[in-house]
């Protein structure tokens, strides 16, 4: 007990004395807009110090600069990004009176800024300090010891948040500045302080893991402010921050000579040390303290005890093979335009992420705070880290390539000992002299070997990007030179097949090789989200979209619009997902991405929203079903099958778990729409190794038992475990007779307006590559209509599953894949100027545009019932069962009582549209962009 009360009084001096060596200086500011550089003129004291701002803090949170005038509408600029309701880019001064305490007379006196846009200047008692800091990714720090005293004293601060190097990133969209995800703000945020530490002390500590010694090598930077030789103790203590267990200090004595001296030292934890991975995140804490006569000094970091690196082309940690299992993190904050610089606001993103499978970040063109490496380091993340720069001239500025080292060293001083700090590249993107990021490369590498490096996170530069450089560690690409290695590039083109891998694009790949902003698929805006926006951005692209659906009588159909749309994107991230996890030259993939991401024309592409919540498209649950450390697989040749023949599968399982997984078995099951069993089976005793396991078992299920139109579901779980995946097929009569009936079929529009006329039942089927439309694809828009406004534009079917047109024709409410053929065979309808009818099978226009689209129309025209579908419901049929399943539902109703559409007032519209359609979308795309 003694012993206890004697540590705690010693915890308590400690802690004591360490705080009375900071001053935070938190709190309330004066502040001066500076627009016009008139400080810089006539010196800081001529500005106007009329308000008082809040730090850490920023103008917009203060709700200074100049007002928003914009109006939500569907035109730019208010749909490339939310629009921030007060906007300052400029000079700005803060100053602030100070208190220098008298303990600390002849010390060593240093102020923090720990995070700013751009570039900053200091002023103490209205003296310049001969020094300013230009970063956007590291504290700003200064040495004020020639300018602090003890007693009262006025500190000032200029920040600068214009642009300092203009090819720095394209349109300003790099995310560590730009408008499109976090704003430019201007302030300060995080720490502000000032420090004060003793002539002789520790100023930077470097800890290099060594996993198969279980030690590590500790570099020690210290320095020695006094005019002489002076002879210390160096002291190293550690222990596992989880349970607080010691591991049994160190000591050491040295000799410092007057400036800068580098001492290193190896550091055993022990054999029984804890390394770090994701499955069990250990984190030790170091201190290092220095002793010299009455100088102390002590400097403490975490670490981890991992070795990231490669084996050939495999992502291996602490020996053990690694699939990254990512998305991007582009400085998305909401709320206060800025990343949060707390552990606490990084929790709910880290957290989010683990629930929907993911074990990877990339921070797209910036670098977060340390709250961010704090908190994947707890949770076992493994993070890629970039410059600031989205640049397509590298190279061409020598100033702008000085910044890009100076900022690569300022990100490995202050993060490089975070066991989290798993890869670096350089930038996104990158184009310009590829030479210079070679060189760049290679110097990173021999200043900081503890994590993996790439030149860029993919590239357009011609004859670069589809093959690693010389100096990469990993590749991120969307295409090597032997073909894609992602869907995006093929969806829309092939037919859906689920036996499809990259191994012959990654053939020959040396390094591992990580899959480039897979998915980007539009998911149609959630107009719930307009009331989360209560900070300093307003939605006026959400508030133009509403208002659109408002005017045109279409807002009941907004959530339908979200969650078929969406529904879509799931169904192609699943895909994408997985075809990665069969390619077993592939370790990882980074999506584009889970969550929205507000800017580059509102690019709605994330399964949740950009607050990282979920948009209730699919469960976290099902989407670990195909994201997770270890995923069932199943490789089938199609989508759509007839009863004359069988579903085979070939079982393969992805297992990137902490272990083997021995003696497991595997049970598979197929249920009917109605949740009967058509089969199960089970797949025993199987060993599944660590990484890509193929030829697991088959499945062979003969369908001739199917007599009617079904959608089946085929399960594949691990017993005893959480690990299952599921999958869609869909079955249908191999011998069809069409039968017409009373309908008429024709695919002239005279012929169907004489038939109506002569009050027959009429389906119209005009050639779908004669209409003047909008192009059938199965995909959705690609990242934003905005951004890329020469696109098709279409974001899916929405359709009521259960309108009897569809009695024979199974479907959901939304596309899936039986659609494909469909959606490639035809032209979508504009129906906005069609008067009465009913949709069968509308699609979902672009928010840009908010149309009444279809490709499946009904209606009465006098005595005659109609159906017009500009789906090709004729040609080839013996090879398309699909439509040839469509076509028998379509006469089937039609030949039924059901078939009572409604009065459809102006068919004569159909002909209009269908010969000057092409004319009105081109003026209405003029109009919108």
């Amino acid at each position: 007990m003694k012993k206890y009360i004697g540590l705690m009084l010693v915890l308590l001096f400690a802690s004591s004395c360490l705080y009375g060596q900071t001053i935070s200086l938190e709190g309330e500011w004066e502040i001066a807009l500076d627009s016009t550089s008139i400080g810089h003129v006539k010196g800081w004291n001529n500005c106007s110090f009329k308000q008082s701002i809040h730090l850490p803090g920023t103008t917009d949170d203060a709700g200074l600069g100049v007002p928003n005038s914009l109006e939500p509408m569907l035109q730019k600029p208010q749909l490339s990004h939310l629009t921030r309701k007060k906007s300052y880019i400029g000079e700005a001064w803060y100053t602030k009176e100070i208190v220098i305490p008298v303990s600390w007379k002849k010390k060593q006196i240093s102020f923090e800024m720990e995070r700013v846009l751009w570039k900053t200047s200091v002023w103490v008692d209205g003296k310049d300090v001969a020094a300013s800091c230009n970063s956007l990714i590291a504290p700003h720090t200064y040495n004020l010891t020639d300018y602090l005293t003890p007693g009262t004293h006025r500190i000032t601060v200029l920040v600068d948040n214009r642009k300092q190097f203009e090819d720095i990133s394209v349109d300003n969209m790099a995310h560590a500045y730009t408008d499109h995800t976090q704003i430019i703000w201007n302030g300060i945020l995080g720490n502000i302080s000032l420090k004060a530490t003793d002539p002789v002390g520790v100023s930077y500590v470097e800890i290099t893991p060594n996993v198969d010694a279980k030690s590590i090598s500790i570099r020690s930077y210290l320095n020695n402010s006094t005019n002489k030789k002076v002879k210390a103790k160096l002291s190293y203590e550690s222990f596992l921050k989880s349970s607080g267990k010691g591991i049994i200090p160190s000591l050491q004595d040295v000799v410092l000579m007057p400036g800068d001296t580098i001492i290193e030292y190896t550091y055993s934890l022990g054999a029984d040390a804890k390394l770090w991975d994701e499955f069990n995140p250990a984190v030790y804490s170091l201190s290092v303290k220095l002793k010299s006569g009455k100088f102390e000094s002590d400097y403490a970091s975490d670490f981890g005890l991992r070795e990231f690196t490669r084996k050939g082309n495999v992502l291996v940690n602490n020996h053990c093979p690694v699939f990254l299992r990512g998305t991007l993190e582009c400085c998305i904050f909401p709320q206060t335009g800025h990343p949060p610089m707390t552990e606490e606001g990084w929790l709910k993103v880290f957290t989010t992420a683990r629930e929907w499978g993911l074990n990877h970040l990339r921070f797209h063109s910036w670098c977060p705070p340390a709250a961010a490496f704090q908190v994947a380091d707890k949770m076992g993340f493994y993070l890629q880290v970039e410059l600031p720069v989205w640049s397509l001239q590298i190279g061409k500025s020598s100033a702008m390539t000085d910044f890009l080292y100076a900022e690569a060293y300022r990100i490995i001083r202050e993060y490089g000992n975070h066991p989290s700090f798993c890869m670096m590249s350089l930038g996104n993107e990158l184009q310009g002299d590829m030479s210079v990021l070679a060189t760049m490369i290679s110097t990173l590498k021999k200043k900081d070997s503890r994590r993996l490096y790439t030149t860029t996170s993919f590239t357009f530069e011609k004859g670069h990007g589809i093959w690693p450089e010389k100096e990469d560690d990993y590749l991120i690409t969307q295409w090597t030179k032997k073909g894609w290695v992602r869907g995006q590039g093929v969806f829309n083109s092939e037919p859906p097949s689920f036996d499809k891998d990259y191994s012959k694009s990654v053939e020959g790949m040396e390094v591992p090789l990580i899959t480039h902003e897979i998915g980007q698929y539009s998911v149609y805006p959630d107009l719930k989200e307009i009331d989360k926006y209560k900070g300093v951005l307003e939605p006026l692209n959400f508030i133009a979209v509403k208002r659109d659906l408002e005017k045109k009588g279409l807002l009941d159909k907004a959530n339908d619009y979200l969650l078929s749309s969406g529904k879509l994107a799931a169904l192609l991230y699943k895909e994408e997902i997985e075809r990665a996890l069969k390619t077993a030259g592939i370790s990882g993939f980074q999506l584009l991405d889970l969550h929205d991401f507000p800017g580059q024309g509102t690019a709605l592409v994330g399964l949740l929203n950009a607050f990282w919540d979920s948009k209730g498209i699919i469960s976290s649950q099902e989407f670990r079903g195909f994201c997770a450390p270890v995923v069932p697989l199943l490789r089938f040749p199609k989508a759509v099958y007839t009863n004359s023949e069988s579903f085979v599968a070939d079982v393969e399982i992805s297992n990137y778990s902490s272990s083997l997984l021995q003696n497991k078995d595997l049970s598979w099951i197929v249920k009917d729409e109605s949740g009967n069993t058509v089969m199960t089976a089970k797949i025993k005793g199987l060993d599944i190794k660590l990484g890509h396991n193929s030829q697991m078992g088959k499945i062979n299920l003969p369908l001739n038992d199917i007599k009617t139109p079904s959608k089946l579901s085929v399960s594949l779980s691990i017993d005893g475990t959480d690990y299952t995946n599921h999958w869609n097929i869909w079955v249908y009569p191999a011998t069809l007779s069409i039968d017409y009936g009373k309908v008429h079929f024709t695919r002239n529009f005279a012929e169907a307006k004489k038939l109506l006329e002569e009050g027959k039942t009429v389906l119209f089927n005009p050639d779908w590559r004669k209409l003047n439309g909008i192009e059938g694809k199965f995909v959705p828009v690609f990242w934003s209509p905005v951004h890329f406004p020469k696109q098709a534009g279409t974001m899916g079917v929405l359709c009521d599953s259960t309108h009897p047109a569809f009695h024979s024709f199974p479907t959901d409410n939304h596309t899936d894949w039986q659609w494909w053929d469909l959606n490639i065979n035809s032209t979508t309808l504009i129906t906005d100027s069609i008067n009465g009818g009913n949709s069968i099978v509308s699609m979902i226009d672009n928010f840009t545009n908010n149309r009444r689209l279809s490709s499946v129309y009904e209606g009465s025209v006098g005595k005659g019932k109609l159906i017009i579908t500009s789906i090709d419901l004729c040609t080839n049929l013996d090879e398309r069962p699909v439509a040839r399943q469509l076509l028998y539902s379509l006469l089937q109703y039609m030949n039924s009582a059901d078939f009572k559409p409604l009065k459809l007032n102006n068919f004569e519209e159909f002909g209009k549209s269908l010969r000057e359609e092409k004319k009105e979308q081109k003026e209405s795309a003029k109009s919108i962009y």
